[in-house]
């Protein structure tokens, strides 16, 4: 068995589910808007387009004419997804998924409206004065995002009155894709945020990971850990949530569904990432007994998953650059952090950097038992040590 698989969008998650369908045999063709993305790194072929451009992404299909086509990032013309559909091409998870999960707007409507789920109270504004409508009706403080960005890009908190216009400004110039739209939700007062990597599979029943603890900073992850506090009665809840949303996206693959966790009013649906998650990087600790990205190619491939298991406690810390520079970095202190014992370190090799950009991630591990807090901490000592250095 081998297929051809395009891979859109070639970051640091990408590179590793690159190296995990390589190792079962296959061939990846990755395609980035920039040169020497990092899954480039780890495949002979490549393509830079323009990955907002239809016409650019119809030309690699046909010139490839993939068996698989694996979306990595959100901002890539999607409709064309439900042709290759068409033509016999496997989009992951479906080309439904990913023209859902695209934006904020189809993705919050599917959970609230059709599905029902439990999510933050939203409103959403096209103009500065319909942003200021709901934010009255939303009430302060809320969250306001674009309708189309990832790690946080775009993404504020109003807190009065004050911050109201920049959070529109900020909205409108760092989202993705043009759409001109925000959402303005409700701020929840949660005790937690989890990540449930949940496998849907072709021949197979839904798998869910053991849940994920993460914090974020500026609307990026900074750690993740595994296993996360979380009720049974509240993982009973998000696994229901999971499987209601996956089962109307459709189709095979890894999902990030995000949720909040609250003692008061207990699980709120948040947000989904129809690919592999960044806060599941911890599970390259060793921490369950496979990775997300294995996990990916394995439901991708249509290959057996026998089971998803719990062996360590596990954490993950980010490695940040200090500031933009378009020479390649170096690294310093990565002998200090791999001398701490159950330490590991993935630098992704990203040929630039701009402020806060996550260049590198460290990876931590203990017995299972051992306290989530003392795992993490040993990844964010790690991490610490470790410094991108750029001219």
């Amino acid at each position: 068995m081998k297929k051809t698989i395009l891979l859109l969008g070639s970051g640091e998650l990408g590179k590793e589910f690159t190296i995990a369908v390589k190792r079962l045999g296959q061939r990846v063709i990755a395609v980035d808007s920039y040169d020497g993305a990092p899954a480039m790194q780890v495949t002979n072929e490549r393509e830079v387009i323009d990955m907002l451009s239809g016409d650019d992404l119809d030309r690699v299909v046909a010139k490839y004419k993939p068996d698989i086509i694996v979306p990595e990032i959100e901002a890539i013309r999607t409709e064309r997804f439900y042709d290759y559909e068409k033509q016999g091409i496997q989009v992951i998870p479906s080309a439904r998924a990913a023209n859902f999960t695209m934006n904020r707007k189809a993705i919050r409507d599917l959970a609230a409206k059709e599905l029902r789920l439990k999510t933050a109270r939203y409103a959403y504004a096209s103009t500065l004065e319909e942003f200021h409508q709901a934010i009255h009706q939303i009430g302060i403080p809320c969250v306001v995002k674009p309708l189309m960005s990832s790690s946080g890009k775009g993404q504020s908190y109003v807190r009065d009155k004050n911050e109201i216009d920049h959070a529109w400004e900020v909205a409108m110039t760092k989202g993705r894709a043009k759409i001109n739209e925000v959402i303005v939700e409700e701020f929840i007062e949660f005790d937690s945020e989890i990540t449930l990597l949940t496998v849907t599979q072709k021949n197979g029943k839904t798998l869910f990971c053991p849940p994920i603890g993460h914090r974020q900073e500026r609307g990026d992850y900074m750690e993740s850990w595994q296993p996360a506090q979380i009720s049974d009665e509240h993982l009973r809840e998000a696994q229901r949530m999971a499987d209601a949303v996956t089962r109307s996206l459709t189709g095979c693959g890894i999902w990030g569904v995000e949720f909040f966790l609250s003692t008061k009013d207990g699980v709120y649906f948040s947000e989904l990432s129809p690919r592999p998650h960044d806060t599941g990087m911890v599970t390259m600790s060793g921490s369950q007994n496979f990775t997300e990205f294995e996990l990916h190619a394995r439901a991708v491939l249509g290959l057996p998953i026998p089971e998803i298991k719990l062996e360590r406690t596990g954490a993950s810390a980010v490695i940040l650059a200090p500031d933009a520079s378009q020479q390649e970095p170096t690294y310093e202190g990565v002998e200090n952090a791999l001398a701490m014992p159950n330490v590991d370190l993935r630098i992704f090799g990203k040929p630039n950097t701009r402020k806060y950009r996550r260049m590198a991630v460290a990876l931590a591990h203990d017995k299972i038992g051992t306290s989530t807090d003392v795992v993490r901490q040993r990844a964010k000592e790690a991490a610490a040590k470790v410094r991108v250095i750029i001219d």
